[in-house]
């Protein structure tokens, strides 16, 4: 089984969040290479300049049905004599993709970052072989109106 990576810097086009959920990252399951995927590991932080006013990130990983337009990026073998991932990950969205539901949810200050890792494989987020379906890592701020860095690492099982 293969480990991957995935970020919102790796075509170097992040986007500004605003005060609604924008996606920084998706990764699904592909029709041609269908297989379940489960993150264990996420990493989220600001990635520019703060704001004035102390404010709050709210970082979300909601189950995905639907992509939006966005960027193709290749996922980053954590081990060098990996396959390519059997997923599809795509960054820099301009339009939203359809997110069902909630699955991961923190609220940090805009001077926190935090790294999340599964302490065993029911704490993993997995989702199923089907096409289009997967995790979308989403981010808003009521008032920082800069980038996030939001990534995640992956197993395709």
């Amino acid at each position: 089984m293969a480990r991957f990576h995935v970020d919102n810097r790796m075509t170097n086009a992040q986007q500004a969040i605003t005060t609604t959920f924008k996606t920084q990252v998706q990764v699904w399951a592909a029709t041609a290479t269908l297989c379940r995927g489960r993150a264990v590991a996420l990493q989220m932080g600001p990635d520019g300049a703060p704001n004035a006013t102390d404010c709050q990130i709210v970082y979300e990983v909601q189950r995905a049905t639907a992509d939006g337009t966005s960027t193709a990026v290749t996922p980053d073998p954590l081990n060098p004599a990996d396959v390519a991932s059997r997923m599809v990950a795509h960054n820099a969205y301009t339009a939203e993709g359809t997110y069902t539901l909630d699955i991961f949810s923190r609220s940090l200050n805009q001077r926190a970052s935090m790294q999340w890792a599964a302490q065993d494989t029911d704490a993993m987020l997995t989702w199923a072989a089907t096409n289009l379906v997967g995790l979308a890592l989403i981010a808003l701020s009521p008032t920082y109106a800069s980038n996030v860095l939001f990534g995640i690492e992956y197993d395709d099982l």
